[in-house]
This record gives structure tokens, C-alpha cells and sequence, in this order.
């Protein structure tokens, strides 16, 4: 069912997603060649520490063991932060969502450790360049298929391929609410989006093919031909305007 938020609860969702991007900054500013991914995800809870009444989303979500998802590489999404070191070269995605007075926010940047490939700084841009085409599409009065075509098209226009089997979603009291968001689809075609609908947007995007695999641990989503792999992810508010985004600092 589609929930339309009232002013005070978008307001609410705001205060959400400031959280949750400010957290993902910090996490992004820490990045560099020798840290442990758990040593981000302990990072994530310290700074969340700081808002009384704010929790990790994903944390015991379906059982989930961590706080943030932490994708390395050719992981596609739901890392689990541990004991790997990153070096010099990779590139990780850092997936982190908040619980703020009864609302959710969540958002996902791809950042590079050290110096990257040109090959992985172009995957990188044209992700998030797809992020803001979507959220351009999304707006009162627009389909549903309006946002996946408008990022599918980018995407592929320049040479990679948009993941399907995973989508982005609407997003409110639960962190997964109806609609499902995909990547890809067809202009015109979906439900009519209506101004005070929240959405978290979220473009996977391969170097190679989109299809993946899951991992034995029942979590970690992998490329299934081991290319490189981005993910980025917005909260945003419908409006008859420009869709706003609501996970900003």
C-alpha cells in the first residue's frame, strides 16, 4: 500500500536522512588503504551515538549482523563488515539506514580507497550520475517506469549494465514499503507517483553483465561474472517540482 506522509512526518524522515548522511560521510572521510571494514561499521555506531533516540536500521534486520553494509569490488550490495582490509585500488559501498522517532532514512555512496583505475572512477561517476537522472525523473504526477527508464538509459548509454534483481523502494515507518523501485523499466508505465510519497532510490550498476550471485554467508550480493560493482542511494520526497532529497547533511 502507498503511504503518503503528512508534512510533519516528511519532517520527521528529514531529521532521518540528515543523520544517515552525515554518518555516511564520516564513514566515507575515514576510507583508506589498511582499514578494516568492521572498523567502519564501528565508526558508524559512534557517530550515531550522538543522536539520543537514533538507531541502525539494518542492525538485526532479518538477522542482519551489522549496522552498515559494507560491498567490496565485485560485491554488488549487503557486505558484512569483518575482518577484510581494504587496499589501495578497491572501491567500497557503504549502505547505512537510521530509525529516527518512528521514521527511516537510508542512503549508499561508493567511494574509492586511495588512488582507483580510471576504469573504477568512471563506474563510480556514472553511478551517481544515474542516481540524479532517476531522481530528476521522480515527481507528482510521473510513473513509476519514469524513474527506471531514465536510469537504465544513462546507464547504459555509456557502456555498463543496470542490476535487476535487486530495486530500490518506498520507504516511511518501515525501511521497505511498497512501491518497489527498479533500475530499469519503461516510461509511462507503473503507478502515478503523488506528491509526499518517499522513495530510497538506489542504481547497482555493473561494469560487466547485471546479473548476480549470493554468497554462502546468505547475505553478501556478488557480480556474477566478478566485475566491478557501485551502488549509490538517496530518501527522497515526491513533489511537483523537483523531487527533494531528503538524506543530505
Amino acid at each position: 500500500m502507498i503511504i503518503i506522509k503528512s508534512a510533519d512526518e516528511i519532517a520527521v524522515m528529514r531529521e532521518a536522512g540528515r543523520i544517515v548522511a552525515i554518518v555516511l560521510q564520516r564513514m566515507s572521510e575515514a576510507v583508506k588503504p589498511g582499514i578494516k571494514t568492521r572498523q567502519l561499521n564501528d565508526l558508524a555506531e559512534k557517530e550515531l551515538g550522538r543522536w539520543n533516540g537514533a538507531k541502525a536500521s539494518f542492525k538485526g534486520y532479518k538477522g542482519f549482523p551489522a549496522s552498515i553494509c559494507a560491498s567490496v569490488n565485485e560485491e554488488v550490495v549487503h557486505g558484512i563488515p569483518g575482518s577484510r582490509v581494504l587496499n589501495e585500488g578497491d572501491i567500497i559501498s557503504l549502505d547505512f539506514g537510521v530509525i529516527y522517532k518512528g521514521f527511516q532514512g537510508d542512503a549508499a555512496l561508493t567511494v574509492g580507497v586511495g588512488q582507483v583505475s580510471p576504469e573504477a572512477a568512471r563506474l563510480m561517476e556514472v553511478t551517481r550520475a544515474s542516481l540524479a537522472q532517476g531522481i530528476a525523473a521522480a515527481r507528482d504526477g510521473a510513473n513509476l517506469g519514469d524513474i527506471g527508464e531514465a536510469t537504465q538509459r544513462y546507464v547504459e548509454r555509456r557502456g555498463y549494465s543496470v542490476v535487476r534483481e535487486y530495486s530500490g523502494h518506498g520507504i516511511g515507518r518501515e525501511m521497505h514499503e511498497d512501491p518497489l523501485v527498479p533500475n530499469f523499466g519503461s516510461k509511462g508505465e507503473g503507478i502515478k507517483l503523488k506528491e509526499g510519497m518517499t522513495l530510497a532510490l538506489e542504481p547497482m550498476v555493473n561494469v560487466g553483465n547485471w546479473k548476480t550471485r549470493q554468497n554462502s554467508n546468505g547475505w553478501t550480493v556478488h557480480t556474477a561474472d566478478s566485475s566491478l560493482s557501485a551502488h549509490f542511494e538517496h530518501t527522497i520526497a515526491i513533489r511537483s517540482g523537483e523531487a527533494e532529497i531528503l538524506t543530505v547533511p
